[in-house]
């Protein structure tokens, strides 16, 4: 299983983004799946997650109005537009895929498997 995030970058504040996750070796349909972010000195924190359909979708309060979750089953990919980036969004932004639901739906434990990040860098 792999998955591949790419789209980050540099972007002024204010400006939008939008994130790509493309999964390899698994049908992801099957699994509901969310973006997570780690800043610099920080624990890596729960982003944005998608049910397995994409009916359903969950933010962190600090990005709802600002982030949209997606996804195409059909073409293995998890999307997440980032509009209205502030300095504080700069982090590495990582696709995960869940397959147990012990916790919260940022509970890090309930992943299976992990993209190598993709760095968005914000500036003022």
């Amino acid at each position: 299983v792999q998955l591949q995030a790419s789209g980050g970058g540099l972007v002024q504040a204010g400006g939008s983004l939008s994130l790509t996750c493309a999964a390899s070796g698994l049908l992801i349909g099957s699994y509901a799946m969310s973006w997570f972010r780690q800043a610099p000195g920080k624990e890596r924190e729960f982003v944005a997650g998608i049910s397995r359909s994409g009916a359903i979708t969950d933010y962190t309060d600090s990005v709802k109005g600002q982030y949209t979750i997606s996804r195409d089953n059909a073409k293995k990919t998890l999307y997440l537009q980032m509009n209205s980036l502030k300095p504080e969004d700069t982090a590495v932004y990582s696709c995960a895929v869940r397959n147990r639901y012990s916790g919260t739906i940022g509970s890090l434990g309930d992943y299976a498997y992990w993209g190598q990040g993709t760095l968005v860098t914000v500036s003022s």
